[in-house]
C-alpha cells in the first residue's frame, strides 16, 4: 500500500506569522501566509495544493478509464478550482469545481461525459472530498 508524506511547519502568530510546506518528494514546496491564505497576496496556500491534488488524481483516473473503454486519450487537462468561504463558524471549503478538456480520438461525446463523471466520483482524493460539492465540466477537444 502506498504511503505518501506532506510536511508543513508554522512559525508565530496567525496573522504575522509564515509556514513552509513540502512533499517527501521534495517535487513540492513552498511558504505561506495569513495573507496568501485568506487575501490576495501572491503565493501558496492549502486550498490551491488541495486543487491541484484533486486535478491531478482527477485527470489521471479519466485517462485511465477511457483507456480502459478502449480509447486511446491523448491528452487531459483539468483546473480545480477550490472555494473557501467564510461562514458563521469560520472559514470553511465549500466546494471545488473541476473543468476538464481532453482530447480523445473517436468517443462519443456522451459516452466521454459518462466515464468523466464516473471518474470524478471515484478518483481517491476526490473520494476523500466527499464531504463537499464537486462539480464537473467536461469538454472534447479537437
Amino acid at each position: 500500500m502506498a504511503r505518501r508524506i506532506g510536511e508543513a511547519q508554522w512559525e508565530g502568530t496567525l496573522k504575522d506569522g509564515k509556514g513552509r510546506f513540502s512533499t517527501e518528494s521534495g517535487e513540492v514546496s513552498g511558504v505561506y501566509s495569513f495573507s496568501t491564505r485568506f487575501e490576495e497576496q501572491q503565493g501558496s496556500n492549502p486550498e490551491e495544493l488541495i486543487g491541484a491534488a484533486l486535478a491531478s488524481c482527477f485527470s489521471m483516473k479519466l485517462a485511465g478509464d477511457v483507456g480502459a473503454a478502449d480509447y486511446q486519450p491523448e491528452s487531459v487537462r483539468t483546473v480545480a478550482t477550490v472555494r473557501l468561504d467564510k461562514g458563521e463558524s469560520g472559514f470553511a471549503i465549500s466546494g471545488v469545481d473541476l473543468d476538464t478538456e481532453a482530447r480523445v480520438p473517436d468517443i462519443d461525446p456522451a459516452e466521454f461525459e459518462k466515464i468523466a463523471q464516473s471518474a470524478k466520483d471515484n478518483c481517491p482524493v476526490g473520494r476523500a472530498l466527499a464531504a463537499i460539492p464537486i462539480t464537473l465540466r467536461a469538454r472534447l477537444t479537437a
